[in-house]
């Protein structure tokens, strides 16, 4: 284990931590978008009083490395729309009338400045009245961040909760997801746990805020766990060789991989694994293998028993506050529509309308202290169950393990094989070894 902590070492001199790291992202943003944008000398934007409906914002990745995550918009979105403006809309007292909801969808190209870019742009041009977003630290903190520097209601989700909070503290922005250490953390290694290992974990992952926080995080709470970690430092994104990372976990014999990364660089990691011969027993990766498209696209059998956490399944026991629909109707429903299999975004995208419908009528108004003060008031149940916001304005949601296995109706299906922390939500598979 000496060699990877010398390399562990030098890594650290020559990188930075998540908190340089984020305040850098944070400034690159800023500068990216004051040099773009000719900001307005009052910071909060005005209402379009002659506007006679409501105006979401929706800044999403549909196309990118993370495009994955925003393929089931617009449909999601068009259904939600659909359903909230079915009578009239959101009834607005200030209006004394109903008033349906609009939304303008724009893609950040799975970029942060550019995500902060649109941000921009929406609130400052188009005079959104209320910011929905989701989908990896990529888009949720810049848009976080701009939210809270025009004082615009934002409601977020799909991001995990470190790197998020990293740019806090909010005011404006409520957010709802899992923890790395209360729920990752508890769902990976009790994966783990179900086969026999050394312990030996190589780290995979890259130089973003999810790849520096996941990475102390598991360190910190794996190592008191006693699992040792080889850790050669974070990469970049779309890099091409990996084999000065798989030779240190050969030489270390590492029997668990654990990586959270982008598509596009899990399928070059492992293809270059399966050609160097390195096959851990257990390999437990984050954001690249959530979705049937990322993992078909991985080839042969290279996906088979690869784990992951699910957020949302056809199995969760949670129903629409909208439309009544259970997790499994609106999973049925997307498949008749479009052919595909499910993906987990679906169930988020949807609690979103959820969460801003919710709030809209609670508050009827579009004044934006008074939207605030409504979402800061949240207590609902949701397609992705129960969101109420804390002080430090989240919510955390349900998490279990999953494995992909050769499925029946699709090439590849992800099975729920870890549920010890929210029994509620069944098991569908037995978790096995890789080896």
């Amino acid at each position: 284990m000496n060699m990877g902590r010398k390399k562990l070492n030098r890594s650290r001199q020559r990188g930075i931590n998540r908190r340089e790291f984020m305040k850098k992202s944070a400034m690159a943003v800023g500068t990216a978008m004051t040099s773009g944008l000719v900001l307005p000398k009052v910071v909060k934007p005005a209402r379009a009083t002659s506007r006679d409906y409501i105006l979401i914002g929706r800044p999403n990745p549909t196309t990118g490395p993370i495009a994955s995550f925003g393929e089931p918009t617009p449909w999601v979105d068009d259904r939600a729309v659909a359903e909230i403006n079915r009578d009239g809309g959101i009834y607005l007292k200030e209006m004394g009338k109903k008033v349906p909801i609009k939304v303008k969808i724009l893609d950040t190209e799975s970029n942060p400045t550019k995500a902060g870019e649109i941000a921009s742009r929406l609130i400052v041009k188009d005079k959104v009245d209320l910011m929905v977003f989701y989908h990896t630290p990529d888009t949720v903190n810049p848009v976080s961040s701009i939210c809270e520097r025009y004082r615009v209601p934002g409601i977020s989700l799909d991001s995990p909760l470190e790197p998020w909070l990293e740019g806090g503290p909010y005011h404006w922005v409520y957010h709802a997801f899992w923890s790395v250490e209360k729920d990752i953390v508890p769902v990976y290694t009790g994966m783990w746990e179900e086969v026999k290992t050394n312990k030996v974990v190589g780290i995979l992952m890259a130089n973003d805020p999810d790849g520096v926080a996941w990475s102390a995080v598991f360190k910190k709470v794996g190592g008191a766990m006693g699992y040792s970690f080889v850790d050669l430092g974070r990469f970049p994104y779309f890099n091409k060789d990996f084999s000065a990372f798989i030779s240190a976990w050969k030489k270390e014999n590492v029997e668990i991989l654990l990586g959270n990364t982008i598509p596009p660089d899990f399928a070059t990691a492992w293809r270059q694994c399966q050609r160097l011969g390195f096959r851990p027993k257990v390999a437990t990766i984050g954001k690249a293998i959530l979705f049937p498209s990322a993992v078909g696209a991985l080839g042969g059998d290279l996906p088979n028993g690869l784990t992951t956490e699910i957020w949302w399944s056809p199995h969760h026991p949670f129903k629409s506050s909208l439309t009544g629909e259970s997790a499994k109707e609106l999973c049925d429903d997307w498949t008749k529509d479009t052919g595909k299999e499910w993906t987990q975004p679906i169930g988020y995208k949807h609690a979103g309308y959820e969460i801003a419908a919710d709030v809209l009528r609670r508050a009827g108004s579009i004044d934006k202290e008074t939207l605030r003060r409504a979402i800061a008031d949240t207590s609902m149940s949701t397609i992705v169950g129960p969101i109420t916001y804390n002080s430090e304005n989240y919510s955390r949601t349900p998490l279990v393990g999953g494995q992909w296995v050769k499925g029946t109706k699709f090439p590849w299906e992800l099975k729920i094989v870890y549920n010890k922390e929210h029994p509620y939500i069944p098991l569908t598979g037995t978790m096995v070894s890789m080896a």
